[in-house]
């Protein structure tokens, strides 16, 4: 079976500054801020994409190709920071693909979706994986399992030099999880998020079948 339609995949640095870590967040405060303003552009984009997949079973090119690249430079800032800390290279302030920056995400364009499940998923379909990636995020309530993660590495980074690989492998896998589930009930693939954790700087070759729950909205035109 082929690989779900968000591709998520960062290769860790050779080389990672022992202490730089301890100051990345003062670093990326510019790009926190234009993050800020960019999902309040996918909030909107997101609701008239809504009504266009309802009206028409499409998601409009133009719309789909921003949101995507809000969720793009998204992960280069946080694989930059406290998601990965996978690389010292400062990310560029781009929504486009940047094949050269350790960190990169695609998702496939879907010719069409369902109408139905389209004002089912986001909320209905999706709660099993909010459950899920709350607890590797921490939700609003503090810091999750990816951050702990992160945490012993970079402690590890300092006092060592060295990023443990297993480490990284998980906080992949981990990051991979969430971003399949934003892009899920973000509209931009009615293929049900797979309850499986890959690990590794890479997306698997190939995937196994997902598990997709009977909606419970009208039936898809």
């Amino acid at each position: 079976m082929p690989p779900y339609p968000t591709r998520l995949e960062g290769r860790l640095d050779s080389q990672l500054s022992r202490g730089l870590w301890l100051v990345k967040w003062l670093l990326a405060i510019p790009h926190f801020v234009v993050l800020l303003f960019l999902w309040v552009g996918f909030a909107f984009s997101w609701l008239i994409s809504l009504f266009a997949i309802v009206f028409t079973g499409r998601y409009p090119r133009g719309l789909f190709d921003f949101n995507v690249g809000v969720m793009r430079w998204t992960w280069r800032v946080s694989f930059y920071t406290y998601s990965a800390l996978g690389t010292d290279r400062y990310p560029p302030f781009s929504l486009q693909d940047d094949p050269d920056y350790p960190a990169t995400l695609r998702v496939e364009y879907p010719e069409s979706l369902s109408r139905g499940r389209a004002l089912v998923k986001w909320w209905l379909l999706a709660i099993p994986h909010y459950l899920i990636v709350g607890v590797f995020t921490g939700g609003s309530n503090g810091i999750g399992l990816v951050g702990v993660l992160v945490l012993i590495a970079a402690v590890g980074l300092l006092f060592t030099g060295a990023y443990p690989r297993s480490i990284f492998d998980l906080a992949m896998g981990l990051n991979r999880w969430c971003y399949r589930v934003v892009s899920y009930p973000a509209l931009m693939t009615d293929e049900y998020p797979p309850f499986r954790l890959d690990q590794g700087p890479e997306e698997p070759a190939t995937a196994g079948p997902a598990i997709t729950p009977t909606p419970t909205a009208p039936a898809p035109a």
